[in-house]
C-alpha cells in the first residue's frame, strides 16, 4: 500500500482539499469553502504551518473573534443551503470556549460547520500548559468537553492514525440532512505535530451530494388518507424545505391542492410574500393570519419543521381539538413529536409522492376564500403600521418597511435576537426565494454581523443587509472590521432604542417593572447631565466603515441608496422606537411568580395560567 508521511495538521489540511460537492445548482465545488482562524500558540505552529502551505487552494480568514468566526461559519452553510462548509479553528483555552456559543446556533439550526481547536498536550507531561483548566477529578477533561453539549459528533484526536476514521465520520455528520449540525474535533498540540504514514488513497478526490431519502409508502398513503379528508387543511413551511431545496415542489403541492400555507421564521421565503398561497408567518412572531388559520385548521401538514415554542405558541396556535397533525421530516427526531402522523423522508421528494398519492384533492373554495382574506388582511396591516411619516423617532416596523419596500434582486437580510425578529418576519415580504436569514432557532445576540460577513461570503450580487439592535450590536462587532478588511461588503443598518427594549416589553408585559434593561432603568452614571450613550456611527467609522446617522424614515430611504453605491460596508444609525412593536402573535408559555406582591404579576400569572390551559399536551 502506498503511502505519504505526514503530520496530523497536514493530513486534516489535506483529506480537507480532497473532498468536493455538488452545489444547489449542480455546479461541482470545493467542499470546504475556506478558514476562519485565529492563531495561538495550540494551533499556529502545526495545523497554521498546514493552511499557509495552501492558502491559495484553502483560503484562510482572519477574524477578530472567534464566537464571530464560528457565526459567519454557521450564516455561510445556512446561505448555501447546508451543500457547503467553512472550518472554524482556535487555540486552545478561551478561544476555544468562544466558539462553544457558535457551536450551539449551528446545533439548534441544523447547520454544518467544522469546528478544529487546539488542546492540551496529550501526553500531559508540560501540564499545566497556558490557558489550561485543570479538573483533579478527571485530568482527561479539558475546556474542549464543553463542546459535546453542542455538537453533532465529537472527537478528540489523541494518534494521527485516528483520523483515518474520524475524519469520513465528520463529513459524513455534516452531510446527513437528518442529523446534519457541527462536528468538532480536539486537536492536542503534540499530536498535531506527530507524524504518520498515511495511505495515499485516503486523500483522493471524493465528490459528496446530499442523500435524500424516500419516505415509506405506506405512511405515505396513510397521510394521503388524512389529508383528503380536511376541510381545513394548513400547511406551515419550515426551514428542512430550503435544506431539500423543495421551494419548486412546496409551491406545486398548495396550488394543486389549494391548500394555504404559513411560514417559519426558517421556512421563511420558502415562497414569494406575493404569492397568493401565503398567508404569512405564523407564531409569536407571526401575524394574526397565519395563527387564525392554525386556529381552525383540521389538517396540519408540517414540512421541514421542528417546531419550536415560538412556531407553535408553547403549543397553543392549533386550538381545533380534532386536528390530525402530518409531519413530514427528513428526520425522525422532528417528524415524530406530539404523536404526529410521521412521513420520515426527504422534503422535495416526498412532496413530490404525497402530492401523486392525494390525487385530485382540493381544499373546498369557502376555505381558500377565507386564507385569502386573512392574507390580503396581513398584508393591510403591515402596510399600515410601515408607511413613512414625519416622526423623528420610528417604529422598528417603519424602519423594516424601508428595507422591505426597497428591495433588489440579489438582496439578502440578516438579523437574529432581540426584538427584530418579530419586525422583519412580518414586515420583509420576501419578493424572491431564500433571501432571508433571521437566526432564531438558538436565538443568538451577536449573530448578525458576523453572520452577515459569512452570508456575503457565500452569494454573488446583489446587497448583504444586516439589521440590528444597539444591544446586540454592543455583544459583537468586531466582523465589521472583518468585512471591510476582506473586502465583503455589507449594509448594517443599527437601530438604537436605548437598551434591550423587546425583554423590557416582556418583564413589563409580565406584570414587572422596568429594571435592568433599558439604559434609563439601569445602574448607570450621568456624564454632563446625561446617561453616556454610544455614538454607534463614530464606532463603526473607527473600524473603516462608512457611516451615517438618520433621522426618521426618509432619511433613511436616502441613506440606503447611497449605502447601495458605495464600494465597502456601511453603517447607518437610527434611533427608533423602545415601545411601539408589531402586534398579531400568539400566546408563549414563560415563567410568571405565583406569589408576588404586585397585583400585575399575579394578573399576569392567572393569563398564564389560562393560556396554558389551551395547550395541547399529550396529544
Amino acid at each position: 500500500m502506498e503511502t505519504i508521511r505526514l503530520t496530523t495538521a497536514q493530513a486534516i489540511v489535506r483529506y480537507l482539499l480532497a473532498q468536493r460537492t455538488v452545489l444547489a445548482d449542480g455546479t461541482e465545488a470545493p467542499l470546504f469553502a475556506g478558514v476562519f482562524a485565529i492563531f495561538g500558540h495550540g494551533n499556529v505552529t502545526s495545523l497554521g504551518h498546514a493552511l499557509e502551505g495552501v492558502r491559495d487552494e484553502l483560503p484562510t480568514w482572519r477574524g477578530q473573534n472567534e464566537q464571530g468566526m464560528a457565526l459567519a461559519a454557521a450564516a455561510f452553510a445556512k446561505a448555501r443551503r447546508r451543500r457547503q462548509i467553512m472550518v472554524a479553528t482556535s487555540s486552545v483555552g478561551p478561544g476555544a470556549t468562544n466558539m462553544v456559543t457558535a457551536a450551539g446556533v449551528a446545533h439548534a439550526n441544523r447547520l454544518p460547520v467544522l469546528i478544529l481547536s487546539g488542546d492540551t498536550f496529550e501526553s500531559r507531561i508540560p501540564d499545566p500548559v497556558l490557558q489550561q483548566v485543570e479538573h483533579f477529578e478527571a485530568p482527561s477533561i479539558t475546556v474542549n468537553d464543553a463542546f459535546r453539549a453542542v455538537t453533532r459528533y465529537w472527537d478528540r484526536i489523541t494518534t494521527p492514525e485516528q483520523l483515518v476514521s474520524s475524519l469520513p465520520h465528520a463529513v459524513a455528520t455534516m452531510l446527513d440532512p437528518a442529523d446534519c449540525g457541527p462536528a468538532f474535533l480536539g486537536l492536542p498540540q503534540d499530536v498535531q505535530a506527530e507524524a504518520w504514514d498515511f495511505p495515499v488513497r485516503f486523500f483522493e478526490p471524493v465528490v459528496h451530494e446530499i442523500a435524500r431519502p424516500r419516505p415509506d409508502a405506506a405512511r405515505v398513503a396513510e397521510a394521503a388518507e388524512v389529508l383528503a379528508a380536511a376541510r381545513k387543511p394548513l400547511i406551515i413551511a419550515g426551514g428542512g424545505v430550503h435544506w431539500s431545496l423543495a421551494e419548486a415542489e412546496l409551491a406545486a403541492f398548495a396550488e394543486r391542492h389549494g391548500i394555504p400555507v404559513v411560514e417559519t421564521v426558517a421556512g421563511k421565503a420558502c415562497l414569494r410574500a406575493d404569492h397568493p398561497l401565503n398567508v404569512g408567518p405564523i407564531g409569536v412572531t407571526g401575524c394574526a393570519a397565519a395563527n387564525a388559520l392554525a386556529a381552525e385548521a383540521d389538517v396540519v401538514l408540517s414540512v421541514g419543521c421542528r417546531l419550536q415554542d415560538f412556531t407553535t405558541g408553547s403549543w397553543t396556535v392549533f386550538a381545533n381539538e380534532d386536528m390530525r397533525l402530518v409531519s413530514l421530516n427528513v428526520a425522525r427526531f422532528d417528524a415524530t413529536k406530539h404523536r404526529a402522523l410521521a412521513v420520515i423522508g426527504d422534503a422535495r421528494e416526498s412532496l413530490v409522492e404525497l402530492d401523486a398519492a392525494v390525487g385530485d384533492y382540493q381544499s373546498p373554495p369557502a376555505w381558500r376564500s377565507r386564507a385569502g382574506e386573512e392574507r390580503a388582511g396581513y398584508h393591510a396591516y403591515i402596510d399600515a403600521i410601515a408607511a413613512p411619516d414625519d416622526d423623528p423617532v420610528p417604529s422598528y416596523a417603519q424602519v423594516v418597511g424601508v428595507l422591505d419596500r426597497n428591495q433588489q434582486p440579489g438582496d439578502y437580510l440578516v438579523a437574529a435576537a432581540g426584538g427584530l425578529p418579530g419586525e422583519v418576519n412580518n414586515g420583509w415580504r420576501a419578493r424572491e426565494i431564500g433571501n432571508f436569514d433571521c437566526e432564531y432557532g438558538y436565538s443568538c445576540m451577536g449573530y448578525e454581523i458576523s453572520g452577515g460577513w459569512g452570508a456575503r461570503m457565500a452569494r454573488e450580487g446583489g446587497e448583504v443587509i444586516v439589521a440590528v439592535g444597539d444591544g446586540s450590536y454592543m455583544m459583537l462587532n468586531s466582523d465589521l472590521y472583518s468585512s471591510v478588511l476582506t473586502g465583503h461588503k455589507l449594509i448594517v443598518v443599527v437601530c438604537d432604542n436605548g437598551g434591550f427594549a423587546v425583554i423590557n416589553r416582556l418583564q413589563v408585559n409580565q406584570g414587572g417593572v422596568p429594571f435592568n434593561n433599558q439604559l434609563v432603568d439601569c445602574r448607570a452614571v450621568q456624564i454632563d447631565g446625561r446617561i453616556p450613550r454610544v455614538d454607534f456611527a463614530a464606532h463603526a467609522a473607527a473600524m473603516g466603515a462608512i457611516t451615517e446617522r438618520v433621522v426618521g424614515v426618509a432619511e433613511l430611504e436616502a441613506a440606503l441608496a447611497r449605502a447601495r453605491a458605495n464600494e465597502r460596508t456601511t453603517v447607518i444609525v437610527i434611533e427608533t422606537s423602545p415601545d411601539e412593536w408589531t402586534e398579531g402573535g400568539c400566546f408563549w408559555e414563560v415563567g410568571v411568580p405565583e406569589v408576588s406582591d404586585r397585583p400585575e404579576v399575579l394578573e399576569a400569572r392567572r393569563a398564564l395560567e389560562e393560556g396554558k390551559a389551551a395547550q395541547r399536551a399529550g396529544w
